[in-house]
């Protein structure tokens, strides 16, 4: 086959080569029917297919105006309905297809269920075959660094692991079904502030252990057959033409061998984009093309470098021919009902004070549902994710649906408009919760606040919504909450309600999983993927975001969300994998299969986890380690490992985490590479990162790498360094000619007050005819001159 690509590469013209490479209007690749190349189709989203028929079946010309009616789509635009409301982007809604919403990255990682994300998966590139897709451009795993972030509702969590993990999942369940992904936005996409200007100062460590972890992650467990570079610059380099990013890191060292495209527009200088490593250009820019031509004709980009790229093109086209699937019917009754699962079972219970959930007959009878959005759900987020929901169930309806034949359940809107508090719709709720035993009070954040090119203001909830909140609580004890927001928000009515369900941005099916969990069909399992701080000044980056001068500094280093709080010995609102259930669980018999751990060993760690209440129920069994200090600073504890069960009233489970060894290393800037310190580590097993359950200490035995010595580094630090130490002691034998253990006491007994380096040491304090060359020499092994 590669001889065929080569023959076929060999007949093209340079410019035949800068059209393959470069798009063909919004959504497709170019074809060239001379060489018998077919385009490909691709299109958001991360969460559900965005497909615009105008622009991709009827092969109209799009304009800059389409673009912009993409990534400026408000959800509020739908009007939550099948068909679009009036506003900016109803041309471009009127002619997209239907599809299912799925529930968005924040919400779904909160399922912590790889199984479940895989069939979402499955369930997209069927929709995407259906439709003609065949490279759906997602999921997007940035990483969460501050729910600021306007497309934070896209991306899965503040940590890697949970990210990489379910992001291989999606991965798999697209490509085992024949659609290809394409893992984004790589990398340190973190904001959408003036996103194509910024520069993400990060420095390499926390680079390596968080930003860039969760792709590697993904990448090795599922090959995606797409990477998208990320609009920002990276430490001063745009991320479409930084050869460190897309070459050393992401080709040599991780080994993918896959194609790299950009973020629509996202190129900045082409041959420069080309020459780091970023294959394909899109969409389609008449000058980017020209001037790569231009690049190639002037001899600036070697031959086989731009053939590489092609082989590439060809590599990702022939993928997507052989596993296209002829005639595929999605079934969108039944992905709806996955919609409603991967809801329910993301959802996560915040609060459930006196057990006010579930809501049963026994118990209540009046119950009061208040606020818009129990009628006009909030379920997406806006921008070029937005998707037009083939159905949506409405929280009213299903309510009613499933508990009006045992309740007496009456609605008041309280918030007909989100902009101004309206006194008499507000005074007919606080009525109609006044005569009820329970008020369900549905609220939300601002519908189009968060999106593309632009950064949440706040953490609040629409100040409408928390004023129903609290007027409702005056007459009413029993209030319950449900929340609807991109990411984290502050809570400062939370005193107000005995119960808080938070949802996210739930997709199409959250009306049938509220209702489900309000009235227990349904017992919520859903973990936070977040920290849910106090207040926005308590959070991570607060001291450096947004910058100044274009430049996001990433002050905080490696202590991103549940690490920096662990750090600081600060007790958030809800912490880092905390969810209830309604029915209770307890960790017994921790066992380790080793109490050592050596060099590429993998560790096996058990226990029992039993439902010790009285509903069925699903377990998120989450594993961290604690490790050593040594010369490097480390978090107080990182996520390594989860996984998702089921069990039945009374039953027990045993449960098995496997810990590689190269799941304790840490990345050492001054060796430049990654390292496991030796000492005792410490395995947690939890129900969240501040419910530790179980303990157990584990003995890691390293192999030792050390940062290579300078002349100025300290006689302390030479002394730590044993083989470097005796060739300096070896060295000054050779020119005084006294004893080597002389010296090496010597040596040890000035070194805690010789605060000067090693040079100034032994020249001037010792007087030694020593020069800077054999020094150096003799620090780093080497024979002097």
């Amino acid at each position: 086959m590669n001889n065929h690509f080569q023959e076929t590469i060999a007949a093209m013209s340079a410019a035949e080569k800068v059209t393959f490479l470069t798009g063909n209007g919004l959504w497709r690749t170019s074809s060239l029917p001379q060489h018998g190349i077919k385009d490909i189709v691709m299109t958001d989203g991360t969460y559900g297919v965005r497909y615009s028929t105008a622009q991709i079946d009827h092969g109209e010309n799009w304009s800059m105006d389409d673009f912009l009616s993409v990534i400026t789509q408000n959800a509020g635009d739908l009007g939550q309905n099948q068909e679009p409301a009036r506003g900016g982007s109803e041309a471009l809604f009127s002619h997209s297809k239907p599809a299912t919403c799925f529930p968005n990255g924040s919400t779904l990682a909160c399922s912590w269920d790889t199984e479940l994300v895989y069939q979402m998966g499955q369930a997209l590139a069927r929709e995407c075959q259906e439709m003609g897709v065949d490279i759906l451009l997602g999921p997007g795993i940035n990483i969460r660094r501050t729910p600021l972030a306007g497309r934070g509702y896209e991306y899965y969590a503040e940590d890697p692991v949970v990210s990489g993990d379910l992001a291989a999942a999606l991965i798999n369940g697209l490509q085992d079904t024949g659609v290809g992904a394409s893992l984004k936005h790589f990398a340190g996409n973190n904001s959408e502030y003036r996103r194509t200007e910024m520069d993400s100062v990060i420095e390499e460590r926390a680079l390596r252990e968080i930003y860039l972890a969760g792709f590697q992650r993904a990448i090795e467990k599922s090959n995606p057959w797409t990477v998208m570079s990320s609009y920002n610059r990276l430490n001063g380099v745009q991320t479409s033409q930084d050869r460190f990013l897309l070459t050393t890191v992401l080709r040599d060292e991780w080994q993918y061998e896959g194609l790299v495209m950009s973020d629509w527009y996202g190129i900045k200088d082409r041959p420069a984009s080309l020459l780091a490593g970023n294959d394909l250009a899109m969409p389609e820019t008449r000058g980017y093309k020209e001037e790569l031509l231009a690049a190639i004709e002037r001899g600036d980009i070697p031959q086989d470098l731009l053939d590489r790229a092609c082989m590439r093109m060809l590599t990702l086209i022939d993928k997507v021919q052989r596993n296209r699937r002829q005639n595929t019917r999605a079934d969108l009754n039944r992905h709806h009902l996955l919609a409603q699962q991967l809801a329910a079972e993301s959802i996560v219970l915040l609060k459930n004070e006196g057990q006010l959930l579930p809501l049963t007959p026994a118990h209540v009878h009046k119950i009061a549902i208040l606020g818009k959005p129990a009628q006009e759900p909030v379920i997406q987020g806006s921008g070029c994710a937005t998707t037009r929901p083939y159905l949506l169930d409405r929280p009213l309806d299903e309510i009613f649906d499933i508990a009006s034949s045992d309740f007496q359940i009456k609605y008041a809107i309280g918030t007909p408009n989100d902009s101004i508090v309206d006194e008499q719709a507000q005074k007919a709720a606080v009525e109609l919760a006044s005569q009820a035993e329970v008020a369900v009070i549905f609220v939300s954040t601002a519908i189009g606040e968060d999106g593309e090119n632009g950064d949440r203001k706040d953490l609040n909830i629409l100040p409408t919504h928390e004023a129903l909140i609290r007027a409702v609580a005056q007459v009413q004890p029993n209030v319950v909450v449900v929340l609807a927001n991109s990411d984290a928000v502050v809570m400062p009515w939370l005193p107000c309600c005995k119960a808080v369900l938070e949802t996210f941005f739930a997709g199409q099916g959250m009306g049938r999983a509220v209702a489900d969990i309000l009235f227990g069909r349904i017992n919520p399992s859903g973990k936070l993927t977040v920290t849910i701080p106090n207040t926005l000044e308590e959070t991570p980056a607060w001291l450096h975001y947004p910058g100044e001068n274009l430049r996001h500094y990433y002050g905080e280093g490696l202590f991103v969300g549940y690490r920096y709080y662990d750090k600081r010995h600060i007790t958030p609102l809800f912490p880092f994998g905390f969810g209830l259930s309604y029915t209770q669980f307890a960790y017994h018999n921790l066992q380790l299969s080793s109490s050592t751990l050596l060099s590429n060993e993998t560790l096996d760690i058990s226990l029992e986890v039993v439902n010790t209440g009285k509903m069925a129920g699903k377990e998120i069994v989450q594993l961290y380690i604690s490790a050593p200090q040594g010369e490097l600073l480390r978090e107080p504890q990182a996520l390594k490992g989860f996984t998702k069960i089921s069990l039945q009233p009374g039953e027990t489970r045993q449960v098995t985490l496997k810990l590689h060894w190269k799941d304790l290393a840490c990345y050492h800037p001054g060796i430049g590479g990654w390292i496991v310190e030796s000492g005792i580590y410490r395995i947690k097993l939890g129900k969240s990162s501040r419910d530790i359950s179980l303990e157990s200490d584990l003995q890691v035995l390293g192999e030792p790498q050390q940062a290579p010595l300078q002349n100025d580094n300290s006689l302390q630090q030479l002394i730590n360094h044993p083989r470097a130490f005796s060739r300096v002691v070896s060295l000054i034998a050779a020119k005084n000619g006294q004893p080597e253990a002389q010296i090496r006491d010597r040596l040890i007994a000035l070194a805690p007050d010789m605060f000067c380096g090693m040079f100034i040491a032994l020249t001037e304090f010792l007087a030694l005819d020593i020069s800077h060359q054999e020094l150096s020499a003799a620090l780093n092994g080497r024979s002097g001159s």
